[in-house]
Parts: structure tokens; sequence; C-alpha cells
């Protein structure tokens, strides 16, 4: 029985309602893979964060924006150049308009890596995230026994809280919802606490009077206080600078007042992929970098991420809070929009 000829794919019409578009299944190009998905995983931040805004001003005129960049699945066909990856391959995919909401992806080969033996399809899925989260704590070039906040308890910063830990690090977490901060604890953030003016002398205690070696902010808008609270976190040289590195993942801008001396000698460092090559259309369709100069690209980070998780370092299954069938996505999509106190990771079964 051969696959069928059309797929379904998951898109935000332009009143920022949620629809099922129905379209033909595209073949693989060179460099590429077609994959029958078994799970996509909706990202809450960047997938789903326009959807307000365009409720808000509505273009009923606008063509369904489909969405998705988080999947697994198995190789069903292979385009030129991809001979080395056999069709049954059961793998974990990535990439804006590759991986989206759909029974099929045509995946580039560089975006896809195998899932390894005794991973769930389920927790495939999470390797762009994982990867991006990977990504930031490199950034922050984390070490082992120091001291470090992750504000910011969606996917990324869950992962990152745990990555922390991985690492060594004595992990400090924040979020307005309570529900993730459970799950960041239970992730193993050490302290877990609710924003607010006590943050900073909460923090200075945890870290026993050193201060923040380094911090994470994994959510997006304004972020300027939150700027400021960690450089009041930071650590503390003699001559009255505060020190210290913060990776931002998440899209949050920020103002300073009397830049930089507001924020001291802190090392701000935007993070803004799952690693190098990403929207590199020539490295995703199979140009690799050197892995002497490049060790860790999008795809390694993938791949470590997925290790991890398969000897249970990354605990990926507690993230899971919604499971929904691909024609029923629209419930779990309006849950991260409207009640996102009451959802995390929604996982869709096509």
């Amino acid at each position: 029985m051969g696959r069928p000829e059309t797929r379904r794919v998951a898109a935000i019409d332009g009143s920022g309602q949620f629809v099922l578009v129905e379209e033909g299944i595209p073949s693989p190009a060179k460099g590429e893979v077609l994959v029958r998905h078994r799970n996509t995983l909706i990202s809450p931040g960047t997938e789903l964060g326009g959807v307000p805004a365009r409720r808000a001003n509505p273009q009923p005129d606008a063509r369904p924006r489909k969405f998705g960049y988080s999947s697994a699945g198995v190789v069903e066909e292979t385009g030129e150049g991809c001979d080395d990856i056999a069709v049954g391959l059961e793998v974990a995919c990535m990439g804006g308009g590759y991986a989206q909401h759909s029974d099929y992806g045509v995946i580039p080969r560089n975006l896809l890596v195998p899932k390894p033996e005794g991973l769930s399809f389920e927790e495939a899925t999470f390797a762009h995230l994982a990867a991006t989260a990977m990504q930031a704590i490199r950034r922050s070039d984390v070490r082992i026994g120091e001291n470090m906040l992750v504000v910011g308890l969606g996917i990324v910063g869950q992962i990152a809280v745990q990555l922390a830990r991985l690492a060594g690090a004595h992990v400090a977490a924040t979020d307005f919802i309570e529900m993730r901060r459970d799950r960041a604890a239970q992730g193993g953030a050490e302290l877990v606490l609710e924003p607010g003016d006590d943050a900073i002398p909460t923090v200075k205690e945890f870290t026993r009077g050193h201060g923040l070696d380094c911090a994470i902010i994994a959510y997006g808008g304004d972020g300027t206080q939150t700027v400021q609270q960690i450089a009041q976190m930071m650590k503390l040289a003699p001559d009255g600078h505060r020190m210290g590195r913060l990776a931002i993942v998440g899209g949050a801008n920020f103002q300073s007042k009397g830049w930089p001396v507001s924020v001291g000698n802190m090392d701000i460092r935007p993070s803004s992929r799952p690693g190098p090559g990403y929207h590199d259309e020539a490295w995703e369709h199979g140009r690799d970098y050197p892995p002497v100069f490049v060790r860790w690209s999008t795809r390694s980070n993938m791949e470590e991420c997925l290790r991890f998780a398969a000897e249970g370092g990354l605990n990926l299954e507690m993230l899971i809070t919604h499971r929904l069938s691909l024609d029923n996505f629209a419930e779990g999509a309006e849950a991260l929009v409207s009640t996102p106190e009451k959802a995390l990771g929604v996982i869709l079964e096509p």
C-alpha cells in the first residue's frame, strides 16, 4: 500500500483561529527525506505567540499560516544524496517550514537525527527545543559547582534547568506560573521562587552570599526588570561592579539607563538558535561544517540531548501535559494560548 496523495497540516488563519489545511504531499528534493510523522510537539512560545494579535486585528482574507517545527517519525522516502539514510529509520526532526504539525514532512538531512532505541516518539519530538536549551547552556558557559538562575519555565527553560543540573550547577528557577515552578522543582531546581522584589535576597542566600555566576532568560517580551534584577544577583567585584554571564534565549528585550554602568561587567550573550547550521540552507541539506572547528552544531546538539534523554539524564515525559490527535490539535493549541497555567508540552498524533 503506497502513501496517500494528500496530508493534513495545522495552520492559523487570518482571524487567529486554528484550522487544518489539506494539501498534496511534497516529494523530497536533493538532500531531503520524506518522514511519516508519528508525533509532533507544539511549542507554546514562537509558534503561538502571534495568535492574540491576529485575533485583535483580524485579516479574514489572509492565507492560513502553517506552523510547527518539532516532530518525530519514520523515513518513508529519500531524495538524492541521502542514500545513507535507510527507509524505515526512526528519526527526530526539526525546522520551521519542515517539521510541521502534519501527517508527513519533508526534512533536510541535517535537521533529523536517529531516534535512540528505547526513546519514545513523543520524547523525540522535544529534540529541537532541547537543542535550543543546550545551546543556551553552552552560551552561559555554566560549570560544575556554579550558581545559576533560569528565568522563564516554558519548555526551553525547563530543559535548561535539567541540563544545568547535569552540568553540576546549583540551579534556581523562577516563573509566574505555579505549575511550571512545580515541574522545575521536579526537574532538579534546588530553589524555585515566584518573581518579585524578594527574589534578590533569596537568591543571595541560596548562593551562600557568593552571587550568581550565570543566568538564562527563557521568555519573550519586556525583560528590563528581569535584567536589572539579575544584575543585582550576580557576583560583586571589589570595585563595585557586578560580574557574571547572562544568556538570553527567549526573545526578551530590555532597556538599560546608563549603559553599561547599570549592568556592571555582566556579560550578556544572545542565544537565538539550537546551534550553528540552522537556517544555513546549504548546511541543512548536507554541507557539514568541519567538526574540528564546529564541534556542537544544531545536529550534534540534537543528538546529545536525545542521548541524555535515552540514558535517563533528561526527563522529557514530565513536560507533557496534553496528548491529542492532529484532528483535535486546536484544543491543545487553544489551551496554550488561553490557559497557559494548565498547559506546557502538547503532543499531537497524526
